[in-house]
């Protein structure tokens, strides 16, 4: 799973948000590393929903803007699941390997 992909499914496990707070959530769990812009967000949310893993939540006009609520399919919520597995097994991996060399040791 690519790091974007991983970060939006993550800001969506704490439950429903539209895409500009998709956007800042992405940002405040990346530390600011991952800035997604909106096409790049919304062409990622659009395969994402293809795919099962979200699904629209509900929408509501705030001050003449449309604006889109995003939520977690069942699938998603396993996707993300799995996937921070797999990046704990791999940092605990990693962390091994570079104990083996002091000037590394994290």
């Amino acid at each position: 799973m690519r790091e974007p992909t991983y970060l939006i499914l993550l800001a969506l496990s704490a439950g429903p948000l539209h895409g500009y707070a998709i956007i800042g959530e992405v940002a405040q769990i990346s530390d600011g590393r991952t800035r997604l812009g909106p096409g790049t967000l919304y062409t990622a949310l659009d395969r994402l929903s293809e795919s099962g893993l979200v699904s629209v939540a509900g929408e509501e006009v705030v001050d003449g803007r449309h604006r889109r609520y995003y939520q977690l399919t069942g699938d998603g919520a396993e996707a993300v699941a799995a996937e921070t597995v797999r990046l704990t097994d791999l940092t605990r991996a990693a962390r091994s390997r570079l104990r083996r060399n002091p000037g590394l040791a994290t």
